[in-house]
């Protein structure tokens, strides 16, 4: 099947299957307590690169999830090992939540 023949079916696993191995980096990355940024640097590669192959937004070379191997010391079938919750729904955010001000209180500088 050429490239420009790919089905959406096709397609569509290739997104689960990208998200099933970036949530199991993730699970390996926080079980040893390194940072995204630290396991990129580690690996040769990009913060927004690790956020992206966690997220299964990012297709990943084979040699660099050798890479992600061996900075999490696990074999590289250990990344294609179903995450813990099976399912391919991407990580929890935990980014900044922004707090609405109290009723009646001004959020402009001096006020």
């Amino acid at each position: 099947m050429r490239p420009t023949q790919t089905t959406d079916a096709q397609l569509q696993r290739w997104r689960d299957r990208r998200q099933q191995v970036g949530i199991r980096i993730r699970e390996l990355r926080v079980s040893q307590g390194l940072s995204q940024e630290a396991l990129g640097l580690e690996a040769g590669l990009g913060r927004n690169m690790i956020i992206g192959i966690e997220w299964g937004r990012r297709s990943i070379a084979y040699e660099r999830l050798w890479d992600i191997a061996d900075v999490l010391g696990v074999d590289l079938a250990d990344l294609f090992t179903l995450p813990s919750d099976s399912s391919p729904s991407p990580p929890p955010r935990k980014g900044r939540v922004r707090s609405k001000p109290p009723a009646g209180s001004s959020d402009a500088p001096g006020g």
